[in-house]
């Protein structure tokens, strides 16, 4: 199993424009490519030096050659979609993430 891990800061004035984006259309745009089996949305909790909010969307990924096909296929698509709403307003890093373990 594989975490696709998108880390974004957003300006405080999109905030709840952002988060409505996300939950009602971009998220549940990636869930029906097929490459996800489900995503958690997150806000981290910790003040940042450059202002704004910063947000975690962690998307469950179970192979390899589904981020390859993700990134082939869909990922330009999704993140034209995402910037046309909000370009200029938020900064983007992505993280792929080998799970090792659940330990609850």
């Amino acid at each position: 199993m594989y975490i696709y891990n998108v880390t974004t800061n957003i300006e405080l004035e999109i905030e709840k424009d952002w988060l409505a984006y996300m939950k009602n259309i971009h998220i549940p745009a990636m869930i029906a490519t097929g490459c996800f089996t489900g995503a958690k949305l997150t806000r981290v909790m910790v003040q940042e030096e450059m202002g704004g909010k910063t947000f975690s969307v962690q998307y469950a990924v179970s192979d390899k050659e589904t981020f390859k096909d993700y990134y082939v296929t869909y990922a330009a698509g999704l993140n034209i979609t995402l910037d046309e709403q909000f370009k200029g307003k938020y900064v983007s890093f992505q993280t792929e993430l080998e799970v090792l373990g659940d330990f609850y």
